[in-house]
């Protein structure tokens, strides 16, 4: 009996080695080494023909027609939000997220909107069987689709189904359990998952359907199988949440149709995903009146402003390092601002622990909401609330110096519809922006001024 070998695969970019190292040479990547059983080599299966290219002339740039770029309504306004206006003819999307998220969930009811207008769509399942789907199809209300199902993992009858069912639409949950019997690794491998997005890929291109793609993620978020799996498809599209929480985030983080700023909010109901149309009025509708450690903040999310509660919370410490516990902003740039209050603005936070959330389970990264955040922890330092009708926003700087903002006519446009006032921002981007009636804008140069506008100076 022939001896099983063994190798190591990087689980990265595909790179194999007969023994482990802990830095992949081929990518650069730590810890993605992963040890493999080789088959032998009489039993090995025959290396499978490639295809052939496409087949097409080149020709000048100029004489390329474009054609007009048709975008198809999920159903869902966020989830067309995040792809840049709806689906597009031909595109190959991937969607990742933790397990029980929603992902399947999502894109069943997308299939059934999209079965209700008349087109035809295949859903491949390589993980749940067909009476499986049926349930959850019943708990959403969708168990009279015209949808097809196809409960399979193997990529070459996969293919076959797609060309003899010509869907417009396909759904493949998940490229992690598809194969190609040619290959002698296991399913979930790079090469499986390579090949079997390989030809997804080319089946989107060449027949114009456009194929969802559902991929796993590992403990670190990112989405397992080998990166180039990202860099193949044209739209990567990450479903964010807390499972204790029915609020999901979806977010596209490569979008060859649109941009990649965009964000889409969904409720999770019995019934299926809802999409979240006010944000700024549902995020705020718990929020504490009159507490101190609280400051409304409008930030963008590409193209749409939304309004946030940044909280605070600052406590005498008895530890000899204080603690400093972080949601929702990057904790080196709030190490930073802590440093700046306490040497700008003569707050002692050499004793003090803070603890920072961003209500709702947002993830805060521009620059403008530095002057909320400070203001926050201004508010619990010296315990007086932040006045309700009052929104913050601005960047801030290394010698306490409030820095200008984009967008600033948007951001107040927001505010004003919920009822806020007056808004507390950069002096230089306040000079640009004229006030709309009912709205007051009070410019500053310094957190130090912001502190004293707000009435949050320690000693008052």
């Amino acid at each position: 009996m022939p001896k099983k070998k063994t190798s190591y695969q990087c689980s990265a970019c595909g790179y194999e080695n007969p023994r482990w190292m802990g830095k992949c040479p081929e990518c650069g990547a730590w810890n993605t080494m992963e040890e493999i059983l080789a088959a032998p080599e009489e039993a090995a299966p025959k290396a499978y023909k490639q295809r052939g290219g496409t087949g097409s002339s080149a020709k000048p740039l100029k004489d390329i027609e474009t054609g007009t770029q048709v975008y198809i309504s999920s159903g869902l306004p966020e989830l067309d939000r995040v792809l840049g206006g709806g689906i597009v003819e031909g595109a190959l999307m991937l969607v990742g997220g933790d397990p029980g998220i929603g992902k399947s969930t999502l894109l069943l009811q997308v299939c059934h909107h999209l079965c209700r207008t008349g087109k035809r769509v295949l859903y491949v399942s390589g993980e749940e069987s067909a009476r499986q789907i049926k349930l959850r199809a019943q708990r959403l209300g969708v168990a009279d689709s015209d949808m097809i199902v196809l409960t399979e993992n193997a990529m070459d009858q996969v293919e076959e189904k797609l060309r003899a069912v010509a869907p417009d639409f396909c759904v493949i949950d998940s490229i992690q359990t598809m194969y190609r019997p040619e290959m002698g690794s296991a399913p979930g491998s790079v090469s499986q998952v390579r090949e079997s997005a390989s030809l997804l890929m080319r089946y989107a291109k060449t027949e114009g359907c456009a194929i969802f793609l559902v991929g796993h993620v590992t403990k670190e978020g990112s989405l397992a199988g080998p990166r180039v799996l990202e860099h193949m498809v044209d739209v990567v599209l990450y479903f964010e949440g807390d499972h204790q929480h029915e609020y999901r985030l979806l977010r596209a983080v490569k979008n060859r149709f649109g941009s990649v700023n965009e964000l889409g909010i969904f409720e999770m109901t019995g019934t299926g995903m809802r999409a979240v149309q006010n944000a700024s009025e549902t995020l705020l509708s718990q929020r504490a009146k009159g507490a101190s450690g609280s400051c409304v903040f409008c930030g963008m999310e590409g193209s749409r402003p939304m309004l946030v509660d940044i909280q605070a919370l600052v406590t005498q410490s008895f530890l000899a390092a204080p603690r400093r516990t972080v949601d929702g902003m990057d904790s080196s740039r709030v190490m930073l601002l802590l440093a700046v209050m306490e040497k700008r603005a003569r707050l002692k936070m050499y004793n003090r622990d803070a603890y920072i959330n961003v209500a709702g389970g947002l993830s805060l990264n521009e620059p403008a909401a530095d002057l909320a955040f400070c203001m926050a922890v201004a508010s619990s330092y010296v315990d007086r609330p932040v006045p309700g009708d009052w929104a913050v926003m601005g960047e801030v700087g290394l010698a306490g110096e409030v820095r200008a903002i984009s967008q600033l006519e948007r951001r107040v446009s927001e505010c004003q519809r919920l009822g806020f006032t007056h808004i507390l921002c950069p002096r230089d981007s306040a000079k640009h922006v004229k006030a709309p009636d009912g709205i007051s804008l009070h410019g500053v140069d310094t957190v130090a001024q912001a502190m004293a506008v707000l009435d949050l100076l320690p000693g008052n």
